[in-house]
């Protein structure tokens, strides 16, 4: 996955953002080593997603969460906040994996699409809530 010059994220069955490779680390602004394992109630807070409107998507409804509970791949796409606050448009393929231990997740592959979302798109309470304080 280091390899890759695709972003790319690994979830665990839990739902636990345990990896990103240096191309989402580009994407986001900050490194993996910086940032370490994110929870699933953290997502929201660190990099939306957001639809089209500026809304949060549920997380329920996000790609790689759907994979990790049903098994299957899946595909959306969606805004993603980088850490500089600005919201980058992206389609999102992920689908399962399985480990020699017997453990399952996720690998979610981040295509960024031409252009950023609208510094309006995403609500203003939604970007002053960002952990490092910056909106867009």
């Amino acid at each position: 996955m280091s390899a890759l010059s695709t972003p790319a994220f690994l979830v665990d069955e839990g739902g636990l953002l345990v990896f990103y490779n240096e191309a989402a680390a580009t994407l986001l602004g900050k490194r993996f080593e910086e940032v370490g394992e994110v929870g699933p109630g953290e997502w929201g807070g660190l990099f939306g997603p957001y639809d089209a409107s500026g809304e949060t998507i549920p997380y329920e409804e996000l790609p790689v969460v759907r994979v990790v509970r049903a098994g299957r791949p899946a595909h959306a796409g969606f805004g993603v906040r980088a850490f500089d606050g600005r919201v980058h448009a992206v389609e999102c393929t992920a689908f399962p994996i399985l480990t020699a231990h017997g453990s399952h997740g996720a690998i979610a592959i981040l295509w960024p699409v031409e252009g950023d979302l609208p510094a309006d798109a995403v609500p203003a309470a939604t970007l002053a809530a960002h952990p490092n304080g910056t909106a867009a």
